[in-house]
């Protein structure tokens, strides 16, 4: 998680596992989110509770630009408005009834969302292609350990003796999620050794060993 001095970001997921018209659940410091992507593209991350019953709106169903509840339906806009109740369907929804939604940035496919008021924008990381990303049940130092690197200013970390592997981490409550980069001129078979460099670096972490191998 990169910040500033009013706010920070948060690489929540990879845009390939947002497909159009889906929502999944995620995670940042303030708490969990529905992270969805509408029909034309459009992302947005919102509260993930409708304010109706509570009910999770990672639980619901995207059709066309908006987000709507699995319990009765309750329909939101990427503003966060209210803007269908099919119990009530000549009904205007008042603005009052709303979901939070938390600015969202999208780019060399990791979705980023902000927690506060960020002055600056997510870092560029163009010179790396994003493969996959894993949970770790283990914090930022054990990472930090396994991987034989600490993050630099950019928030990645390096794995020893890889430097062309980058580890992009996200703290969550009790655990990390990291996302997993190599540099853009590696071969199918870099990538593949990444995925099982970044699945040594997981079992080290989690175990407390410091090797890697």
């Amino acid at each position: 998680m990169l910040s500033d001095t009013t706010g920070s970001w948060a690489p929540v997921a990879l845009s390939a596992d947002l497909p159009p018209a889906t929502v999944i659940p995620a995670w940042t410091p303030a708490g969990s989110i529905a992270l969805w992507r509408s029909q034309s593209g459009r992302l947005s991350a919102s509260s993930d509770r409708c304010p109706h019953r509570g009910m999770r709106l990672t639980h619901g169903f995207v059709r066309g630009e908006a987000l709507s509840c699995i319990y009765h339906g309750w329909s939101y806009s990427p503003a966060g408005g209210c803007i269908r109740i099919p119990a009530h369907p000549d009904l205007v929804p008042p603005e009052t009834i709303r979901v939070a939604v938390q600015q969202v940035e999208e780019q060399g496919g990791i979705i980023w969302v902000a927690v506060g008021e960020p002055a600056l924008r997510p870092p560029p990381l163009d010179h790396l292609v994003p493969l996959r990303s894993l949970t770790l049940e283990a914090d930022i130092a054990a990472i930090e350990a396994a991987a034989g690197g600490k993050a630099g200013a950019d928030g990645l970390i390096r794995i020893v003796d890889y430097p062309w592997i980058r580890l992009l981490p996200a703290a969550q409550t009790g655990r990390t999620l990291i996302h997993v980069l190599v540099e853009q001129d590696r071969s199918v078979a870099d990538r593949l050794v990444a995925s099982r460099m970044a699945e040594a670096v997981r079992r080290k972490a989690e175990t407390g060993r410091k090797d890697v191998a």
